[in-house]
């Protein structure tokens, strides 16, 4: 970081919206700077006081229990990707014609004079899968690269470290977008576009907007959906620079400038000479896990963006081998009396579980949670002929069962009322009892998961345990 950096920062008073993981690592960040730096938030409970305690040792003041106030004196407002733009605080900062940015937006202007590079991953599902992918296919390649952004490290820790990296793959949020204003990737890809978030963004076109920043001052390729056109309108609107490409991924036979699948082998039309009549060959379908179409679809994305950077064709294929998915991601959990159990407690969205059921017939759906403002006649709709039976659970899943009684209402339902620790278990059990010999329990929400666990992590953890205790009952 060169010593402009510094100096453009000694001295600044920044207020930073959050007392989570990317505020704190912004407040160290600009601190260290030379900032005077004041965090605020609305929490005051054990755990605040510990982590603001840590914070004033560095000289970094704190105020809980108010997060609507201003602090006095603020020339920047640095934000948590959580707040929503209508909050009192940026309210008021408006009123002062103080600007409101991101954690990712500083990240951006505090990176080095020979910065990687970044390949920039967003959509409604599938970041975080294809942002691991891609870092997995640049390893492959022999780079120094990192899988950052709305997972892992914080960025700014990773952007100001010591460590050296030749490319960051950088999963996005729209959170994150709607606050960087000034990030301009390498190259990025927008998946797809589902309602999601609603309650934050207010409607379907301003979270469109805010997925869409990403594609602002592209270099080099802009990755679409061709399933999804409002992923390639995206595109059109984009101001990228001079050269920039289109770069298409389809599950179908690609056309020129596009990434596809023809007789099971992920094919590359795009960055080959004579892409009118030459094709690459990259990998096999069976080299991608799982193999289900949406997870497909994710590792064209990652191609599509590392063939953008220069990545030779072995090493796709190497680094989707060498991938894991995470946990609760369309995760095998066991085989009982004939039936699979399969767990997708990250499925937190209808356009996510969509993709889930899409996989799998027939299917017992377990589900329900927190909707987000979601509604779900759609994903009935397109769902229902896949389903055995549904068993719904969480403070939601009225809405559920009332698209259910809609558009499948031959598709038997049970509703569970009790949110208890043993919910779960009582899921599972309906469920085994709804299905038959070559059948599968799909635990795919479509909600999120905080009306009855801490994250979807341990949503997961307890259908596994659950279904676990049902294969011991039946032992």
């Amino acid at each position: 970081m060169g010593s402009g950096q510094v100096t453009a920062w000694n001295g600044k008073n920044i207020t930073v919206a959050g007392l989570g993981v990317s505020g704190i690592s912004a407040a160290r960040a600009l601190a260290g700077l030379g900032a005077v730096v004041t965090v605020v938030d609305g929490g005051d409970s054990e755990g605040h006081r510990a982590r603001a305690a840590e914070l004033g040792e560095l000289g970094i003041s704190v105020r809980l229990g108010d997060a609507e106030t201003l602090p006095e004196g603020t020339d920047l407002v640095v934000t948590s990707p959580g707040w929503k733009p209508d909050s009192p605080l940026f309210a008021a900062a408006a009123a002062a014609g103080v600007d409101v940015v991101g954690d990712v937006e500083i990240a951006w202007q505090l990176r080095g004079e020979n910065a990687a590079p970044w390949l920039a991953i967003t959509g409604t599902n599938g970041k975080t899968t294809t942002t691991q992918m891609l870092a997995s296919i640049l390893r492959a390649a022999g780079l120094r690269t990192a899988a950052v952004g709305n997972i892992g490290t914080p960025i700014i820790d990773v952007v100001t470290g010591a460590e050296q990296y030749d490319v960051l793959a950088v999963e996005l949020s729209s959170y994150q977008l709607h606050w960087a204003p000034s990030v301009r990737a390498h190259s990025a890809a927008v998946l797809n576009l589902a309602p999601d978030h609603l309650d934050w963004h207010g409607t379907m076109e301003a979270y469109a907007a805010d997925k869409g920043r990403i594609y602002e001052g592209n270099t080099v390729a802009c990755v679409y959906n061709v399933g999804d056109k409002a992923t390639e309108d995206l595109v059109v609107e984009a101001d990228v620079e001079e050269g920039c490409r289109a770069i298409g991924f389809t599950l179908g036979a690609p056309g020129p400038s596009m990434l596809g699948v023809v007789d099971g082998i992920l094919i590359d039309r795009a960055f080959v000479e004579n892409r009118q009549k030459n094709a690459q060959e990259l990998a096999e379908v069976s080299d991608v896990d799982p193999p289900a179409p949406h997870n497909i679809a994710n590792a064209l994305a990652a191609a599509a963006l590392a063939r953008a950077f220069g990545v030779e064709p072995r090493a796709v294929r190497d680094g989707l081998r060498n991938f894991r998915p995470d946990a609760h991601r369309i995760a095998y959990v066991a085989e009982v009396e004939g039936v699979t159990y399969i767990d997708d407690s990250k499925a937190t969205n209808t356009h996510a579980a969509e993709a889930s059921l899409a996989a799998y017939e027939p299917v017992v759906w377990i589900a329900g949670g927190l909707a987000k403002g979601a509604t779900f006649d759609e994903l009935v709709t397109r769902s229902a002929k896949r389903l055995r039976g549904a068993v719904l659970i969480g403070a939601d899943r009225a809405l559920i069962r009332d698209a259910l009684a809609r558009h499948a209402p031959e598709v038997p339902v049970v509703e569970l009322e009790r949110t208890d620790t043993g919910a779960m278990l009582a899921a599972v059990r309906e469920a085994a009892r709804l299905a038959e010999p070559g059948d599968t329990v799909l635990l795919a929400p479509a909600c999120a998961s905080m009306d009855m666990f801490a994250n979807y992590n341990k949503r997961g953890d307890a259908f596994a345990d659950a279904v676990r205790e049902l294969a011991a009952a039946g032992a």
